[in-house]
């Protein structure tokens, strides 16, 4: 009779056990979805093709609105043009566009410069009588 008791419990917990199924792993993705901004602050179709360009990290079509020998500055201090396309063109980007002046020609904006953080910037651009941007001067707007 004992044995009978403990074959019918066992039984009854191993049925239990089969019937029950194995915890699955759900994954969830989330998915970012990149908004495009609004440039339509942006008066100077030359300045907002390159700014497209810039915030797309497409470093060919925004060196292709400069000279050659664009210049450009950093607070106040020159800086290698090509290098820094180079490193922060797609990387470092506009989340805002707050004020546009000069004849569409400054950007002001909130700015995400990777390691530096987010911070209010302005984005000089100088167009040459040829229509082509031959200086940048960028840095952190007041």
């Amino acid at each position: 009779m004992k044995v009978l008791v403990i074959t019918t419990f066992a039984v009854c917990f191993s049925l239990t056990a089969c019937g029950q199924s194995k915890t699955q792993k759900i994954e969830t993705t989330t998915i970012k979805k990149a908004q495009k901004m609004d440039t339509n602050k942006l008066t100077n179709e030359t300045v907002r093709t390159a700014f497209d360009a810039w915030q797309t990290g497409d470093t060919k079509t925004f060196l292709s609105f400069f000279t050659p020998d664009a210049t450009m500055t950093d607070d106040g201090n020159p800086r290698n043009f090509q290098n820094f396309v180079k490193e922060a063109c797609g990387k470092e980007v506009f989340l805002t566009i707050d004020t546009v002046e000069n004849e569409g020609k400054e950007i002001k904006g909130n700015f995400k410069a990777g390691n530096w953080g987010t911070f209010p910037v302005f984005f000089k651009f100088h167009q040459n009588i040829n229509g082509k941007f031959d200086r940048l001067d960028i840095g952190q707007a007041k």
